[in-house]
């Protein structure tokens, strides 16, 4: 089978990457381990997406945002931060950013959905489903793919998007630097009685982090981070148990709280590609940079890297140009570390100093919030990083 560029990775960031370039003449094939059927109908895992207003208008470009639902797409209208017991916290506001919210909050089951969708129509791009690839490799003349079938997939160039553990960087040699931060996070969706007024929380609490991701109504996303053995008794509980359990958590502060959705474990690790490039070879999404939740950037980097590689081989394509040409590659790598790189490093950082429960680092947790919250300029700074307006 012969193809221009060959997608290893039906998630949201390959899809979107697939779809980026079907109109583009190109011929696509996207690579995917699942069945046809689990991509056509993804299972809700648990994960809600943020996304800046620059994701939000990729999206709108690629075809996806207008296939969800309206009332699935719920704004993100301020953010807090607040640390240990205390009610006190930094305070990002709309109106640091100009906008009338920070971004959007979408199911991630549903980003999913509608990429398969927008994919599935066009007539470039070829799905290969319930396929194991088997060997990877480039040289001068093109890329090859082995699936476990015995067929092979020649193409121009490789995209690997299949995750922060990616068994296709491992192949062609590209190390990555990974974080363990010895935490697994649950995540799940709970009714409560005080509204959160589309309010955004992230609380490092001593012995536990929180996030509170706001959801049209009565609802919002619970993120519990916790050591591996304590998400274990969580994820065990009975529902009563549970939501009782949640409502002590977060101090009562949304009053009663009621579980309305599966519960979903995942180990907190964190991870940055050494290279984003090799011979005829890119890494997107989580294969490249897979971020820390804090900043809740992950997908919206899976976008920005799939928009800057797409851009890059449109143009050489147009041109009659080789689309996986040192150079272009080169380009591409530069353009996604320097946009990615420091917000990784720096929520690197952030986690780390909020997850130490220290003495001296409980001072610095608490008069670093009180600073941020008197520096206007730092306040606009975080808040355009989180809509990256452009």
């Amino acid at each position: 089978m012969n193809f221009d560029i060959a997608i290893v990775g039906a998630g949201p960031s390959g899809l979107c990457f697939a779809q980026s370039l079907a109109d583009s003449g190109l011929r696509i094939a996207v690579i995917e381990r699942q069945f046809e059927d689990a991509l056509a109908n993804p299972a809700f895992d648990g994960r809600e997406i943020a996304l800046t207003h620059h994701s939000a208008k990729l999206m709108q470009a690629l075809g996806l945002w207008q296939r969800i639902d309206p009332s699935a797409i719920s704004p993100l209208r301020d953010a807090r931060v607040l640390n240990g017991s205390s009610l006190y916290a930094m305070k990002i506001d709309h109106r640091d950013s100009q906008q009338n919210e920070l971004g959007y909050l979408i199911s991630n089951c549903l980003i999913r959905k509608a990429a398969f969708e927008a994919v599935k129509v066009s007539s470039n791009i070829t799905l290969l489903t319930n396929a194991d690839i088997s060997q990877v490799s480039t040289d001068n003349k093109g890329a090859h793919l082995t699936l476990a079938n015995g067929e092979v997939v020649e193409a121009q160039l490789i995209v690997a998007a299949d995750s922060r553990f990616s068994e296709t960087r491992r192949a062609m040699g590209i190390a990555a630097s990974q974080h363990d931060f010895g935490k697994t996070m649950m995540v799940c969706v709970m009714a409560h009685e005080v509204s959160h007024q589309h309010v955004a929380w992230e609380w490092f609490d001593y012995g536990q982090t929180l996030a509170l991701l706001p959801m049209n109504g009565m609802r919002s996303s619970v993120v519990i981070t916790l050591p591996a053995h304590d998400i274990q008794g969580l994820m065990a509980m009975t529902e009563e148990a549970f939501n009782h359990a949640v409502e002590v958590r977060f101090k009562h502060r949304l009053g009663a709280m009621r579980l309305v959705s599966t519960r979903h474990a995942y180990p907190l690790v964190t991870v940055y590609a050494d290279r984003f490039v090799a011979p005829r070879f890119a890494l997107i999404g989580d294969a490249a940079v897979g971020m820390h939740p804090v900043t809740a950037h992950g997908f919206n980097f899976g976008l920005r890297g799939a928009e800057s590689l797409a851009h890059e081989i449109k143009v050489a394509y147009t041109c009659g140009r080789n689309i996986a040409s040192a150079d272009l590659l080169a380009r591409y790598e530069k353009t996604h570390k320097r946009a990615t790189r420091p917000l990784f490093f720096a929520t690197h950082a952030i986690a780390k100093l909020y997850s130490n429960d220290a003495l001296p680092a409980r001072l610095i947790r608490r008069v670093s919030l009180h600073i941020g919250n008197r520096i206007s300029p730092f306040k606009r700074a975080v808040a355009h990083m989180l809509t990256e307006v452009n």
